[in-house]
């Protein structure tokens, strides 16, 4: 009888011994000290109730594992402080996506265009001679001479370049004419070709927008001077440095249309006795192959009231 009881006193003690065990380890988990409360209405002298007074007990004893995890637990009411604020902050501006960060970045849209190229990459080429003769019917204005027009010393000589196509199919000749043909314009069309800067370069983005706006004073003398009856501006980036010179602005959304543009913007004007009220100004589309943001087709249709005016007027003559 004896060994039974001690028995069972054993088994409670070790029960006793593993359900506090138990109890910390749960209580570590959840970041909550390993104490449980009372259950309402049960016994302190039965066994469960015991046990609770044994779980009290146990950590009652051991102060430094309590202190340590309410210790854990008082950032949690506090108010945050503003060192995590800001690391908060931080999280978030790096969520966003690379792309807006990006957009929105004031130093990137500050940054010069990298790829503008300094005159001093180019100086071995020459720059493309002006085809200008009196009593034209218009005069092309191009941007600037590509390299491989600077090398052949022809207007739009490269491949996939759009002028020459595009001059035939508007009606501006009647026939594809090729770029070793251009110093024949003026004779066989009345037609003349020139460009806002004579320096080459790869393309229209190796210039600055300061050498587009200055070289309009250059064209609005030459265009004074030969006197055509029209220009055609063969892009619109071209007409936005124009518009810039005479204007100080680039123009507004609405203020820009392909075409035929208003009388007030006539190049060339001469004032006095000999007075001259300018050249008319049509926009067409740029025949770069490197401007993509029309198709082909697109510009045809910018092209062809153009054409369809000089072949007008010089069946006129």
């Amino acid at each position: 009888m004896a060994v039974t009881r001690q028995t069972r006193a054993s088994a409670r003690v070790l029960s006793d011994t593993a359900l506090s065990q138990l109890s910390k380890r749960a209580g570590e988990t959840n970041g909550k000290p390993p104490l449980l409360e009372k259950s309402e209405g049960r016994p302190e002298s039965s066994f469960q109730g015991k046990l609770e007074q044994f779980q009290f007990a146990d950590a009652a004893k051991e102060p430094g594992t309590r202190a340590k995890n309410a210790a854990d637990q008082e950032p949690l009411s506090r108010t945050r402080s503003p060192l995590k604020r800001g690391r908060v902050d931080v999280v978030s501006e790096s969520t966003k996506s690379p792309s807006r960060s990006a957009s929105s970045s004031p130093s990137k849209r500050s940054r010069p265009s990298s790829k503008y190229a300094a005159p001093s990459k180019y100086a071995h080429l020459s720059p493309l001679r002006d085809i200008l003769a009196p009593h034209l019917i218009c005069i092309f204005i191009g941007a600037n001479p590509g390299i491989q027009t600077a090398t052949s010393g022809h207007a739009y000589a490269h491949p996939s370049n759009l002028f020459w196509k595009l001059l035939h199919s508007s009606g501006c000749t009647d026939r594809r004419c090729r770029p070793e043909e251009d110093a024949e314009l003026p004779r066989l069309y009345a037609m003349g070709n020139t460009n806002i800067v004579e320096r080459p370069t790869r393309d229209v983005g190796e210039l600055s927008k300061a050498e587009m706006v200055a070289g309009t004073a250059v064209l609005e003398e030459k265009v004074a001077r030969w006197r055509p009856e029209a220009v055609c501006i063969v892009g619109k980036g071209i007409w936005e440095a124009v518009w810039r010179y005479r204007h100080g602005r680039y123009p507004r959304a609405g203020e820009f249309a392909y075409g035929w543009q208003e009388v007030g913007e006539n190049m060339g004007k001469v004032e006095g006795e000999e007075g001259w009220d300018g050249a008319r100004v049509f926009v067409a589309a740029s025949t770069s192959g490197v401007a993509a943001s029309l198709k082909p087709a697109q510009k045809e249709e910018i092209w062809r009231p153009f054409g369809e005016w000089v072949k007008g007027r010089r069946e006129e003559r």
